[in-house]
């Protein structure tokens, strides 16, 4: 039968890469060639490729059920919040809202939060803050929050406008890299833009305790979480973490809001979950917010495909291995040796500006000028080239940036590495950073 010219993806321009199968860390291609995904996919995996354990679960739960309507309790929802609940979620948090990806769980989080206050009575409370380098979904509404130009790029005239604080970015901010008072140069940017636009006009503030990919794992700089909330608590505005990327490990701890010290009115976390095995994500809430809503006679409306059987049979399991092969230790521990061994090697190529992270997530800032931290034009493509390069390399690794800040290469690999990966990631970034150097 001849080959069939297949229409994938939906835009002509790009050629996809073709895998056949993938194992533990490895995807393999078409031609034979071995690949190790260093981006865990983009950022999703986390106990590897293959277990027959988690197939197991989800054929179950497809056998006892195909679908059922998100409202209604199964064996297979009734476990993973037994799951969450008794293993995983900070204790504040005990409302859980499933949802079948990020997107439309921060879209979620973002209605509950308006919801919230509507239900107290401040109606006016309904603009929502984000920062300047996010991202939280492809929907219209967290395209919209998010502050990732290239990602709106043909939207605009549909798109709202929100009220943006600065990303706490210390290896960029103005007053100087790594300033001493750049806490309190970002610090005072939040409080600004609270008087600007009225506490009694904010509903939440969505960020992620460390920047995903749109910066490449940009951490804040010490002491601003503490400050950041209790400005929040005190003008009464709720904090929505975004941890999509961030949740169930990826920073070796449960999630990142424990790694930085953060308590959210709010939490948003998916990929993880399900590693990659399902589409699943998770709101999860305080109590006194589900009440309020619940008692002002206003709904969470759920999404047809929300808690799906088979997804929450998916990210029981996967739970379940993280804690049986403590995973979470082995990914704290790894992530520090991974982030070692790079900064080792390449802490002082005149392309790196800073490799920076925690856990396994773990970013790769690369200049045209690491003095002035002038970037390379944004034509010159390097995020692409790099990429291909690693490609060949034997490694993928996650595209990072947003458009207007760019060429970063991201590590979201899974958890189960070892030293071979490690060092097969350090000589494919060797390969990549001498090539854009010969060019």
């Amino acid at each position: 039968m001849p080959e069939q010219n297949v229409k994938w993806p939906f835009l002509p321009a790009q050629t996809p890469t073709e895998i056949t199968h993938a194992e533990g860390a490895y995807l393999y291609r078409k031609d034979g060639k071995k690949i190790l995904d260093a981006a865990g996919g983009a950022v999703v995996a986390n106990i590897g490729h293959g277990r027959p354990e988690v197939a197991d679960a989800v054929r179950g739960a497809l056998v006892n059920a195909s679908y059922v309507i998100p409202l209604w309790l199964t064996p297979e929802r009734e476990n993973l919040v037994n799951e969450l609940t008794t293993h995983w979620l900070p204790k504040h948090l005990n409302r859980i809202h499933l949802a079948s990806g990020g997107s439309e769980a921060n879209e979620a989080a973002v209605k509950i939060a308006i919801q919230y206050h509507a239900s107290q009575g401040n109606p006016k409370r309904h603009k929502i803050l984000s920062r300047s380098l996010s991202y939280h979904g492809t929907t219209i509404t967290t395209a919209a929050i998010s502050g990732h130009l290239s990602r709106k790029k043909g939207l605009e005239s549909i798109l709202d406008t929100y009220h943006q604080i600065k990303t706490p970015n210390p290896l960029r901010c103005p007053l100087g890299r790594h300033h001493e008072d750049a806490t309190s140069y970002y610090i005072d940017d939040l409080k600004q833009t609270i008087e600007s636009v009225g506490a009694e006009n904010i509903a939440a503030l969505i960020a992620e305790p460390m920047n995903g990919s749109s910066g490449g794992a940009i951490m804040a700089p010490p002491g601003y979480w503490a400050q950041a909330q209790k400005i929040l608590k005190d003008n009464g505005i709720l904090l929505i973490m975004d941890e999509v990327m961030t949740g169930f490990g990826r920073t070796g701890d449960r999630f990142g809001c424990e790694t930085f010290g953060i308590e959210p009115d709010l939490m948003v976390a998916g990929k993880g979950m399900a590693g990659g095995y399902a589409a699943i994500a998770g709101v999860y809430g305080r109590e006194e917010i589900a009440d309020s809503i619940s008692a002002g006679d206003l709904q969470v409306m759920f999404h047809t495909f929300g808690a799906l059987p088979q997804s929450c049979a998916a990210a029981t399991c996967v739970l379940e291995i993280l804690r049986r092969e403590s995973l979470l230790e082995k990914c704290k521990s790894t992530g520090i040796t991974l982030l070692n061994r790079l900064q080792d090697q390449f802490s002082q190529h005149p392309l790196v500006a800073e490799i920076r992270g925690q856990g396994m997530l773990i970013g790769i800032e690369v200049v045209k000028d690491r003095d002035t931290l002038e970037p390379f034009a944004r034509g010159e493509d390097i995020t692409n080239k790099m990429m291909a390069t690693a490609m060949e390399a034997g490694v993928f690794f996650y595209p990072g940036g947003t458009g207007e800040y760019r060429d970063i290469l991201c590590i979201g690999a899974p958890y189960i590495i070892g030293e071979t990966e490690i060092e097969l990631m350090a000589h494919a970034l060797d390969k990549a950073l001498a090539d854009i150097s010969s060019k």
